[in-house]
């Protein structure tokens, strides 16, 4: 972990355009008479108001944002603030824009006149569609005034603040939970009562009769149709198709006053009866008008204030109620759910957590807040300086005999309530003011002592982790001694088997005093545990060697822990912890290659005459008729190119030059016509051409003689280099570099043989020899002919593993026309960064590591003397300096480091 207030934390960049801005937002607010809070601070960090406000308004402004579905949240991961509760994170952000940059973005971005400031800027942020908002139709003032009055926020008014959450089960992962633990179910709310309404609609056919029994009407048309029908078939079927029934008419019904259809009426009725009763009795009812009856007016405190009074009222089953509640709403509302704001609350669920005693040993513990030092009892806790010496009385306690396998009923129900004011504490405390107000608390120091000295038994193992959780987001507020109980609590937790438990006991001792002024010594720490902390480094499990990684950071940051390291840690065990420091330099480290070209590619001109081929080659070709023997001649002589050009004259006299002789033998020739036509069929390329001009020319475009010819395989045959006499290549071609080598010996170095066959190098003065292989220097003397025939075979091709250092003195032409483009390559393995560019996880960590080992290291007496610098990094040069030339992110940090260990030295 890099130390507190590093450059290396995000933080505003201060160009001259955040300057500017600033400026112009400033005079905006003084003009508008309000207050600007410039660098308004989440999760502990700087916003910068400038970037804010060019993301809302690149995305339409605040009243876009706020209609996206999750638009302010999205907005709030984009400035990698760290928060783990992104609900916390939305409105903070969506707060922060409201109260300092809404109203500047409706006068600059939208030009319109934005609302007064007792609607926009003295109120939350709560809502959106700013452009329209007038005091006319700000519906939310006068609830938010109310609720401000009773000491609520206006996120929590309306339905929520009077309707109490359903005890419904919350399977959801917690924010910043290092175990993965979920929040304890809650139960479930009883359905609501439905009082019965009777159906009024008529479910009945009623015939209906004419009034005007007496009076007959004569038939219409319909009913003479329908009485003809039977005798008409046609006539039926349409009376069918028009016929439409008589419409229904509703039964008129009178509703029945009862108290289960309308009990208001009912009531009122009874009222009635009652009063007129009395008034002939001559009794006279009293008059409640103008009196707030119970039940009727004002709703009550609103649901934060009736949990802090049902904590702190010592009743079991309101403590029961209070406790259901504060898990979901330290869930659901921990963002806004603070300490300062609720007295009392923190020191009630203190108290609770400080039950779970009770259920293992023969103790009650009591919280004494008297300043004149008199404390009665060992079961009284200083709650104003502390309890000293809580670990011994944790000792002397006298346990219960509680068997874990099994549990009474009343024991599992004080267990599940402490485990949830555990819950709460370790919910809210994720809030940086929350923190720091609990930091102040001794009682809740003693208590994480206590819960951490529980019996090891699986059912405490929850709340456990709870304690360890609030500890982690206390001890950047504290600054713990060596003989503080709470740090040496954290250090036993380091000998534990549960991973969980050790990741975080690593994370509360590497943050003490992270947010002091006062350095983290990390003192009297026993040497087994950091040989522990040294042998976790070596595991596959990133999370836990970057916990281990910045506890070592804080621990060899001090002088005399560093002289203590080496003073009582064996040699191998600290030269193994320097060597798996420097194997995390390239942790995750991601290849990366850069290609600059030097040369480009260069054509080499054709050669000006046809190659020589060996006479192997020769009898291969003349095992082959025709057209296949004059095609491979081809060949190997020949290379496509389309910018070259050969006359077929020229071509035709080479062919007859290279197998007239052979004629006679019954090995006839083609035909002219019949040899150039078999050239553009070997060569996709060539092409038989006529050049106009005062004298045709006839040629084949797209061949070109080769420098080196090709066997029947096409694998170019070797050329000799050798110079004689005259300063002149010998030329010979030779398929194999065994033939080569020989012809070497035999023919130019002419060493003698022995009657066996045997070549005879054996070192005679009259017996010198020079090596004339064109270019080369390495042998300009006379030398013997051993050390000669073996030097002459670095001028023959190599396939071993020194290939390359043999090249240095092989001067061969390589076959072929093109000749590659010259390519410098550069390699990095650059490790992870962080949205600045600046180097960031395991990597860094160990850098900054090994630079505090290096720094601190004890100097030598004498010069004669051996330093431990010396003794600990001399065998890991190489490596440092491989990653700070091909690692850029940590580049910087290995200078550094460099340079310590030559300071070392």
């Amino acid at each position: 972990m890099a130390p507190r207030g590093s450059h290396r934390e995000p933080s505003i960049e201060r160009t001259s355009e955040y300057d500017e801005f600033m400026e112009k937002l400033a005079a905006y607010h003084e003009a508008r008479g309000t207050r600007l809070e410039r660098e308004p601070r989440i999760s502990n960090k700087s916003v910068d108001l400038l970037r804010l406000y060019q993301t809302v308004t690149e995305q339409g402004g605040y009243d876009v944002v706020t209609k996206t579905e999750l638009g302010w949240r999205k907005i709030g991961q984009g400035f990698h603030f760290g928060m783990s509760n992104l609900p916390a994170l939305a409105f903070s952000m969506k707060s922060a824009y409201y109260k300092n940059l809404a109203a500047y973005e409706i006068s600059t971005f939208h030009h319109k006149e934005p609302p007064p400031k007792e609607i926009l800027e003295d109120v939350t942020a709560r809502g959106g569609d700013l452009l329209n908002r007038t005091i006319e139709n700000y519906k939310g003032r006068g609830r938010e005034t109310g609720a401000q009055l009773n000491g609520q926020d206006s996120e929590g008014t309306g339905d929520e603040r009077q309707q109490t959450p359903k005890e419904d089960r919350m399977d959801v992962d917690e924010p910043g939970s290092t175990g993965g633990r979920v929040t304890r179910g809650l139960r479930q709310a009883p359905p609501q009562r439905q009082l019965f309404h009777p159906d009024l609609s008529s479910s009945r056919h009623v015939r209906h009769f004419s009034t005007n029994m007496n009076s007959p009407q004569p038939a219409s048309k319909e009913t003479m149709a329908t009485s003809n029908a039977g005798s008409n078939p046609s006539g039926m079927s349409s009376f069918i198709a028009n016929y439409e029934p008589k419409p229904q008419m509703p039964l008129t019904l009178r509703p029945v006053i009862t108290p289960a259809y309308s009990i208001a009426q009912f009531k009122e009725r009874q009222k009635v009866l009652k009063e007129t009763a009395a008034a002939k009795a001559g009794r006279v009812s009293p008059s409640y008008e103008g009196m707030m009856l119970p039940g009727t007016g004002f709703a009550g405190p609103n649901i934060y204030v009736r949990t802090l009074l049902s904590l702190r009222s010592g009743i079991p089953e309101e403590q029961d109620f209070a406790l259901h509640h504060l898990v979901k709403i330290s869930h659901e509302r921990g963002d806004k759910f603070k300490f300062d704001a609720f007295p009392g609350l923190a020191e009630g669920l203190i108290e609770k957590v400080l039950e779970v005693s009770s259920l293992f040993y023969d103790v009650s513990w009591e919280i004494s807040y008297r300043d004149d030092g008199s404390m009665h009892g060992t079961h009284t806790l200083d709650g104003l300086h502390g309890t000293a010496d809580i670990l011994q009385r944790i000792v002397a306690l006298m346990e219960l005999g509680t068997r874990d396998d099994l549990e009474t009923e009343d024991f599992s129900h004080k267990l599940n309530k402490i485990n949830e004011a555990g819950l709460v504490l370790r919910n809210m405390a994720m809030l940086e003011e929350n923190a720091n107000y609990l930091s102040n608390m001794f009682p809740l120091r003693d208590f994480i002592c206590i819960a951490l000295h529980l019996p090891e038994m699986p059912s405490v193992v929850e709340l456990k982790h709870y304690a360890l959780d609030i500890a982690e987001q206390l001890t950047k507020y504290l600054a713990l001694e060596c003989d503080d109980p709470l740090y040496g609590t954290l250090l036993t937790q380091l000998e534990s088997s549960d991973r969980g438990i050790i990741l975080t006991a690593l994370r509360a001792i590497s943050r003490i005093s992270m947010n002091l002024e006062e350095n983290n010594r990390l003192d009297a720490i026993p040497m087994s545990v950091i040989k522990r902390v040294n042998d976790f480094t070596l595991l596959d499990d990133e999370e836990l060697v970057h916990a281990c990684l910045d506890f070592l950071y804080q621990y060899t940051a001090v002088v005399d822990n560093v002289e203590s390291l080496v003073e009582e840690m064996d040699f191998f065990s600290l030269m193994g912890l320097v060597n798996q420091l420097v194997r995390l330099l390239l942790y995750g480290a991601k290849k990366e290659e850069k290609i600059t070209l030097i040369k480009r590619p260069v054509k080499e001109p054709a050669a000006l005459q046809i190659p020589r081929i060996p006479q192997d080659l020769v009898s291969e070709l003349l095992q082959l008729n025709e057209p296949e023997r004059s095609a491979n001649w081809l060949r190997s002589c020949f290379e496509e190119d389309s910018a070259s050009e050969i006359t077929q004259i020229a071509l035709w006299q080479a062919y007859q030059a290279q197998f007239a002789e052979y004629a006679a033998t019954g090995r006839p020739l083609l035909p002219a016509a019949e040899f150039i036509k078999n050239v553009s069929s070997t060569f996709i390329t060539a092409a038989a051409q006529v050049l106009q001009g005062p004298s045709n020319r006839f040629i084949i475009k797209g061949i070109r003689y080769r420098h080196i010819p090709k066997d029947l395989k096409g694998r170019p045959y070797l050329r000799c280099h050798w110079l004689d006499a005259s300063n002149k290549s010998c030329g010979e071609f030779l398929s194999m570099p065994k033939d080569m080598w020989d012809h070497l010996i035999n023919h130019h170095l002419r060493i003698p043989k022995h009657e066996d066959g045997r070549w005879d190098f054996s070192d005679k003065p009259e017996r010198t020899y020079t090596c004339r292989w064109i270019g080369c220097t390495r042998y300009p003397g006379k030398h013997g002919p051993y050390e000669v025939g073996m030097h002459i075979k670095q001028h023959l091709p190599d396939t071993s593993s020194k290939a390359a250092l043999h090249q240095r003195y092989n001067k061969t032409p390589a076959p072929g026309y093109i000749k590659d483009a010259e390519l410098q390559t550069h390699v990095w393995f650059n490790t992870a960064v962080d949205e600045r560019g600046d180097a960031a996880g395991l990597p860094l960590t160990a850098a900054l590591v090994l630079r505090n080992i290096a720094r601190n290291l004890p100097r030598p007496a004498n010069d004669k003397e051996v330093s431990w610098t010396s003794k600990l990094f001399t065998p890991v040069m190489p490596q440092l300096f491989y990653v700070m030339a091909h690692n850029r992110p940590l580049a910087v940090y290995m200078t550094d480091l460099t340079a310590a260990i030559s300071a070392g030295e």
